[in-house]
């Protein structure tokens, strides 16, 4: 039975507790109830339209209501909609492993399936300890990721988490992980001479660190960092919940960088946004390592009960298919320079920004406020959001990453409404 929106708002303000929101001023402010969607396009009980311009936090490739993608999910209901991976398979998850590793950089093998990217942040951690734990190394405990790194919210993916506001609170729950500087392959190397011994892996973001505010990483220091791992033996982890299936104009950012991880953690885009599924995908030579009798300490006792299902599997598969079908990596590479050419043009110089930075489909604006605790990002997105794109920041940072079939026109639409907004917040 349909309530009316004021009856949800009210509920809302009563009983939901939002992600990364302080709710003591959140029961104070309006904000869109969404009802539907379409393509690009979101839709709130008032008839109000936005333009998706954060891809539903990240994770939206192909658009909402996708009719191809809505029918898998139909076909797949009419079989079964989950079933434990405990002593059982099946069809979807078995194929879209295949496609993965297909898919995947080389030298990946096998793929382990959860249902959010910090769980399958977490599973590479783990996995990359009792790797050395089994070849008897069991003092490399330690990890190495980049200053203002943010691979999630469970503990272990805190542990090697770098954004202070965030994790500074729960340090003491924590394992021991060593920031290096961004982009610093000097800084890297001085880390893992004096805790190489130590360390199981290193874990990055290829390409762009999202929640520091879409950092871009310097060419040439990715390759070094794989270079470093191999000469101090140590795994490396590429976390590409963010960047992968599209984002940054490949498959993958490791792609653009001729980057060999050893682990692969995958997720949001990987049901083009659907439906919740992660997936972390090894060598060979990290699974061979687990290889033992039954219930002995070399198996991986972890496990989701969502792990590899079915519904998510099927539009996964379907998804996969309609990247290659509607070439939108092209499309992507297209309108990414489209989006370039109007932020240099329209946003770099205005002067409520500092910078600008941009890689396929996944870019930042950060602000130049002229006092801390102006709020900038928060009200130039608000502004955004009354003239009909959604937009949220990241610090005084606002982040735009539509979904990848988004048109030019609605690029347009963005980057004006962008600069309304900014017009607006500086006046």
């Amino acid at each position: 039975m349909p309530i009316s929106a004021e009856h949800v708002a009210d509920l809302d303000r009563r009983h939901l507790w939002h992600p990364f929101t302080q709710q003591q001023g959140w029961v104070d402010e309006d904000f869109p109830i969404i009802e539907r969607a379409q393509d690009t396009t979101l839709y709130d009980t008032e008839g109000n339209a936005y333009i998706d311009g954060v891809s539903s936090l990240w994770c939206n490739v192909h658009g909402h209501r996708h009719p191809t993608i809505d029918a898998a999910i139909a076909d797949q209901l009419g079989r079964v909609a989950h079933t434990t991976m405990l002593g059982l398979s099946h069809a979807p998850a078995a194929r879209l492993a295949e496609r993965l590793v297909a898919l995947a950089p080389a030298g990946l093998s096998r793929v382990f399936f959860s249902d959010n990217g910090s769980t399958a942040c977490e599973i590479a951690l783990k996995m990359a300890y009792q790797w050395h734990h089994q070849r008897g190394e069991w003092w490399r405990s330690g990890f190495v990721c980049l200053q203002s790194s943010y691979h999630g919210d469970t503990l272990g993916s805190v542990s090697v988490g770098g954004i202070e506001l965030f994790h500074a609170l729960y340090r003491p729950l924590l394992f021991d992980a060593w920031q290096a500087r961004p982009g610093d392959a000097a800084h890297l190397r001085s880390l893992l001479a004096e805790h190489g011994e130590r360390c199981a892996a290193v874990i990055v973001e290829p390409l762009v660190q999202g929640a520091a505010g879409m950092l871009l990483a310097p060419p040439g220091y990715l390759r070094a960092v794989r270079e470093l791992c191999d000469e101090f033996g140590v795994l490396l982890i590429c976390d590409e919940v963010a960047t992968g299936f599209g984002r940054t104009g490949t498959l993958f950012a490791s792609e653009q960088c001729d980057l060999r991880p050893d682990l692969l953690v995958v997720g949001k885009g990987l049901t083009a946004g659907y439906l919740p599924m992660s997936a972390t995908v090894t060598r060979g030579s990290v699974f061979d390592a687990f290889l033992g009798p039954d219930l002995s300490e070399r198996t991986l006792y972890h496990g989701h009960s969502y792990s590899g299902n079915a519904l998510a599997a099927a539009v996964a598969l379907r998804h996969l298919e309609l990247l290659d079908a509607w070439s939108v990596l092209d499309t992507v590479r297209t309108r990414s320079d489209e989006l370039r050419a109007l932020l240099v043009d329209r946003v770099a110089p205005h002067p409520a920004v500092a910078d600008v930075r941009l890689c396929g489909l996944m870019g930042g604006v950060e602000l130049a406020p002229p006092h801390a605790g102006m709020r900038w990002g928060r009200r130039v997105c608000a502004g955004a959001v009354d003239r009909g794109v959604l937009l949220r920041p990241v610090g005084d940072v606002v982040v735009l990453m539509p979904p990848l079939t988004v048109t030019s026109a609605e690029l347009h639409r963005m980057v004006q409404a962008l600069t309304a907004a900014l017009d607006e917040v500086v006046a």
